[in-house]
């Protein structure tokens, strides 16, 4: 299978994770019932990680809300019915879901529209189900499973859109793992956009687990977004692009027609935004104190940009 040139193994990531979700199962205890599958000590995987901000989130919304039924579910189902409600693909289980958008909450915590499983969350109808199954395999194959297994663990597919128009997706901090994402019935497409937002989700993490705090006095110019940025908003954006540019570069060669030649034009789109932040990319990195992680995003952009 193909690799990638840097790998993206951080180690302190997964002792953060299950730091983390042992945390919110004891703040949780109160009102959960005994877990189904007790875990052992360090025994949580990156779902569980991911469920259980779920969990405490819509918890502490019901609780604020007085929603003592909701809030009971979530006492009695503390893996948000994860077991039950999720599909199986070649990175292992993942919460696939397919939530109206135009009901999708709003609030302080996140500058964009979310999610939270709980008592009325169900799968996503089948054929969208084998469209995500279908695009970790293929995210796999190319050298991207562990960052699918580790970093999008539940999939929030939103509007059906054809090959060509804008694709929204995003990740919010509060809810680790989890992605939302527009799709064009295309597994190929969807997969470099889990890729891109599960390579968010990564460097969340990553900067969480290295105790790295990037200020927000340096900006940077983001040809992406055609304005400057703080950097902790460029470096995010100068690790998940270059994921896809490696990701593209990889599956174009088992692609053609339509496909092929969106693909095509968008990596040709992406070599040109990415020089553009050759100069800053180093000055921005530096910024990162955790050696292992600066040498991870520094070789990510290096290898985007010999494509």
């Amino acid at each position: 299978m193909t690799t990638l040139a840097t790998d993206l193994t951080f180690e302190p990531i997964r002792a953060m994770q299950r730091d983390r979700t042992r945390r919110i199962h004891s703040i949780l205890k109160p009102i959960t019932a005994e877990p189904r599958g007790t875990h052992s000590q360090g025994d949580f995987s990156p779902l569980d990680y991911c469920v259980s901000h779920h969990v405490l989130e819509g918890a502490e919304d019901a609780a604020r809300a007085g929603n003592k039924a909701t809030l009971d579910w979530y006492g009695t189902h503390p893996d948000a019915n994860a077991a039950a409600a999720s599909t199986p693909t070649e990175v292992g289980p993942r919460l696939v879901v397919a939530p109206d958008v135009n009901r999708l909450p709003r609030s302080t915590i996140s500058e964009t529209p979310y999610y939270v499983l709980g008592p009325d969350t169900t799968p996503a109808a089948v054929p969208l189900q084998d469209l995500a199954a279908a695009a970790y395999a293929v995210g796999s194959r190319h050298g991207f499973g562990q960052l699918l297994g580790d970093h999008a663990a539940a999939l929030c597919l939103l509007r059906g859109k054809r090959l060509g128009d804008t694709l929204d997706s995003w990740t919010i901090s509060r809810l680790p793992g989890t992605i939302y994402c527009d799709h064009v019935n295309d597994p190929v497409v969807l997969a470099r956009d889990l890729i891109h937002e599960a390579g968010h989700n990564w460097l969340n993490d990553a900067l969480a687990a290295g105790h790295c705090k990037i200020g927000d006095t340096a900006s940077f110019y983001s040809p992406w977004k055609g304005t400057h940025r703080p950097a902790f908003g460029f470096l995010h954006a100068c690790l998940a692009f270059p994921l896809t540019m490696i990701y593209t570069a990889r599956v174009l060669t088992k692609t053609d027609g339509a496909v092929h030649r969106f693909l095509a034009a968008y990596l040709d789109q992406q070599r040109l935004l990415l020089a553009e932040t050759t100069g800053d990319h180093q000055e921005a990195v530096a910024l990162v104190r955790e050696p292992s992680l600066r040498g991870l995003l520094r070789s990510v952009h290096r290898e985007a940009l010999s494509l």
